[in-house]
């Protein structure tokens, strides 16, 4: 019988002259030769702050090197940082430069049809149907019943 020194918790324990020789014994008890298996890092969410551990492999798979707790979280995160203004997947070619010029021209928020003055039901409509023409003299503010009605 040899006495051993585990490497994790540094208790003395015994093990048989078999085992010492297969280069076995290392720790005093499962739950110490589990805990030698972890070699990942313990990192915080990007989003939330909430502590979680990542393996090497997650490390390799990883470009941005940014962990998550939950898919929510990343997803919240996301559309906070990510997925906004110039970088949303739903940007068309400056699509909001057309709404800033109608606003830096003082034009009224009213359609131009009907007189509604909800700036909620209110878009801009291209006249001659060109997105990419954004004069000032080829917009003009619609409700979305007026421009519904206009390209049907």
């Amino acid at each position: 019988m040899f006495r051993r020194k585990c490497k994790i918790c540094g208790e003395t324990f015994y093990i048989k002259d078999f085992h010492a020789k297969k280069g076995w014994g290392k720790y005093c008890s499962i739950e110490c030769r589990t805990k030698s298996q972890f070699n990942g890092k313990w990192v915080k969410c990007v989003n939330c702050g909430k502590k979680i551990y990542r393996t090497p492999r997650d490390y390799r798979k990883s470009k941005s090197k940014r962990f998550f707790c939950t898919v929510s979280c990343h997803c919240s995160w996301e559309n906070k940082n990510v997925r906004c203004g110039v970088n949303s997947p739903n940007w068309i070619a400056g699509e909001s430069a057309y709404r800033d010029l109608l606003r830096r021209l003082r034009i009224p928020y009213k359609c131009a049809k009907c007189g509604i003055t909800d700036k909620r039901v209110l878009i801009v409509h291209h006249k001659d149907e060109n997105r990419k023409n954004n004069s000032a003299d080829n917009l003009e503010r619609l409700c979305c019943n007026c421009h519904a009605i206009l390209h049907s």
